[in-house]
């Protein structure tokens, strides 16, 4: 079971970081990831396994979105099939 995470906001040290530490906490392990910073803009995908998570999908949400909220930016975490989903016409 996969996870696509994104996170957008204004640059700052440690996003990729603080992301990748909440992941590793809970077991979610990082498959993928791409990033850029545009004009002091920061964006990252990462594309997750989140098969050995030691806590509820829900749960992983609320702290991955605390963190955002802590760091200043936006994230999102979308189950792999919801994102396929929804790009698939």
């Amino acid at each position: 079971m996969n996870a696509v995470i994104t996170v957008l906001g204004k640059d700052n040290v440690g996003i990729l970081a603080k992301v990748s530490n909440e992941c590793a906490e809970v077991g979610a392990n990082i498959i993928e990831v791409t990033q850029s910073v545009l004009q002091g803009m920061f964006a990252m995908i990462m594309f997750v396994d989140i098969s050995n998570c030691s806590v509820p999908f829900a749960q992983l949400v609320d702290s991955l979105t605390a963190k955002g909220d802590e760091m200043g930016v936006k994230v999102h975490i979308m189950h792999e099939d919801i994102f396929n989903a929804m790009h698939t016409i």
